[in-house]
């Protein structure tokens, strides 16, 4: 009988085998017994400090077991720096996410030093809504500069395009002095350098470029958003909160914001600041949508003039017939009502469809819009009157 000798993984194989360990954990040691850098050791003791709170209550091994020579036990500061040290930062986004909301490690929020450490994005945003009540004091300080970290983000990418929505539309008739990108005009720009041709080169040679003008719009509109703050819509009020900042901020455009509940809160006198309008919002609660609309109704000043967007799943915890009786009594005075259904975190629509149709047939018009296509809806409105 010939001698059997040991075949020994090349490093590719080793490599291959080391992942699956990180996967499947380190409960597949003893299947996947092999050397472990110091690198992927300290991930694996990352990962299970973690996700080894999924066996918990499972009757398959618990997070301290006797007897066991790990080193020593991780504490959520310590095991945040490792994480983020060991692992690039879209991991780390989903391994905080998973912390949160799966595992409910609420120190990574409640703790000045920990938070201090986490990835500021609009997951974070979400958690620190969510337990604002738990804040206080240095920690509360803390949050809010994470919250207008990320909110200062998403308006920087938000507020240009609402601007140009509204700025007016091109007129092609005038050409105006100012160079913006977006009015270049590339056919009057071509006639009128056709006389630097260089025919040697075979080039044109621009002297002059030009820019249309754009249409100058006074809007002398009321723009009410109406925010349905209930525990699903966490995605849609921080929007809205940048949205009606924004809006706050253009000089012919009157904002006013109201979010709801079961109750009602106007918080109108600080729209211009999404930050404080965020830290006002209490997610969660029922909700009661008619009450609402018949608080909005007490606002309209000038009916022709004036746009009402609910921002809400409509799933009505009150009377749905008084709901659709204020609406239809708005809709008839001459406010232009827009029904914005709630968006998740990949822009997919979630609302009651029923519903919604009622609304509709009420006079409301009905849209799944991201920000940037609500401005435009804005402007098409507006500029229409």
């Amino acid at each position: 009988m010939s001698d059997t000798k040991a075949i020994t993984p090349d490093a590719k194989t080793e490599a291959t085998m080391a992942r699956w360990r990180l996967i499947l954990g380190k409960f597949s040691q003893k299947r996947l017994s092999i050397p472990l850098g110091a690198g992927t050791a300290r991930m694996e003791a990352a990962l299970d400090f973690l996700y080894s709170r999924e066996y918990e209550g499972r009757g398959v091994r618990g997070r301290g077991q006797a007897g066991s020579l790990d080193p020593s036990q991780l504490t959520i500061p310590t095991w945040l720096s490792e994480v983020r040290e060991l692992f690039p930062r879209e991991t780390v986004e989903i391994i905080e996410k998973h912390a949160l909301g799966r595992y409910g490690l609420t120190e990574l929020v409640t703790d000045k030093e920990t938070l201090e450490k986490m990835q500021p994005n609009m997951d974070l945003l979400k958690t620190l809504l969510t337990f604002r009540g738990h804040l206080q004091g240095e920690v509360l300080a803390t949050a809010r500069r994470i919250i207008r970290q990320v909110v200062e983000e998403i308006k920087r990418k938000l507020e240009p395009e609402v601007r140009r929505a509204l700025a007016g539309r091109l007129n092609r008739f005038r050409h105006s002095p100012q160079k913006i990108a977006q009015n270049f005009d590339w056919r009057g720009t071509i006639r009128r350098n056709l006389r630097h041709y260089d025919a040697e080169r075979r080039k044109l040679v621009l002297h002059e470029a030009r820019f249309f003008s754009r249409n100058t719009r006074q809007l002398p509109w009321h723009v009410i958003l109406c925010v349905d703050q209930s525990g699903s819509m966490a995605n849609s009020v921080i929007h809205s909160a940048v949205m009606a900042g924004i809006l706050a901020g253009l000089p012919a455009v009157r904002i006013k914001l109201v979010v709801f509940d079961t109750s009602v809160v106007d918080l109108t006198d600080q729209a211009e600041d999404p930050v404080e309008v965020l830290m006002s919002v209490q997610l969660g609660g029922g909700t009661d949508i008619g009450q609402a609309l018949r608080y909005c109704e007490t606002l309209i000043e000038t009916p022709h003039r004036t746009v009402l967007a609910l921002v809400s799943d409509f799933c009505e915890g009150g009377s749905p017939a008084e709901m659709l009786r204020v609406c239809r009594r708005i809709r008839e005075g001459g406010v232009k009502m827009l029904g914005l259904a709630s968006l998740d975190e990949t822009a997919s629509p979630i609302y009651d469809r029923a519903m919604a149709d009622q609304l509709a047939e009420c006079g409301m018009e009905i849209a799944a819009l991201t920000p940037k296509h609500f401005a435009e809806w804005l402007a098409r409105v507006i500029s229409s009157k």
